[in-house]
């Protein structure tokens, strides 16, 4: 599995199979990454979440993509940083769990966001640091996974993510 980390609009990553949305409970459009992701895929999208919603924390489901150039999104549920009893552990569930639900459909590339950073208030490094031991500890059980390409709005994030990931490269 190949991780890259760019800064970039995830709606606009057109070459992968699947992008991954830090989602609510009730899978609706919202703040940040899901309101772009359910601007850009258009309202099929909110009506066909109805039948998943609510999810637990740490859960992850498949929809189509509608109009997104990508034939689905990977909807997955974080935590709150600040209100929640466990959000660490809840991060890296989201986190297999997008892997797992990814491999069921057959999705070989994803685009997926800083999960937890926006409203979820995650710090970012304590985010990146979830985020890439659970995609790097996790690669030998989903060879078929070869590309994650985490997209994130800014460069300082970038920074936090790729120097996570040399960190845990080198060791």
């Amino acid at each position: 599995m190949h991780i890259e980390i760019v800064v970039g609009n995830i709606v606009r990553q057109p070459d992968v199979d699947a992008l991954v949305n830090s989602a609510n409970a009730n899978l609706r459009f919202g703040s940040g990454v899901a309101g772009a992701i359910h601007t850009a895929a258009g309202p099929e999208l909110e009506q066909f979440c109805c039948r998943y919603s609510p999810i637990a924390l740490g859960e992850a489901v498949v929809t189509p993509g509608f109009q997104l150039p990508n034939p689905y999104v990977i909807h997955a549920r974080a935590a709150s940083f600040i209100n929640d009893d466990h959000p660490e552990r809840d991060l890296d569930l989201a986190v297999a769990q997008t892997l797992r639900v990814a491999k069921e459909a057959g999705i070989k590339t994803m685009a997926m966001p800083a999960i937890g950073t926006g409203v979820f208030k995650f710090p970012p490094e304590l985010a990146a640091e979830i985020i890439l031991k659970g995609l790097l500890s996790r690669s030998t059980e989903y060879p078929d996974i070869t590309l994650v390409r985490i997209c994130v709005g800014v460069e300082q994030m970038r920074s936090v993510f790729q120097s996570m990931l040399d960190s845990l490269l080198e060791t």
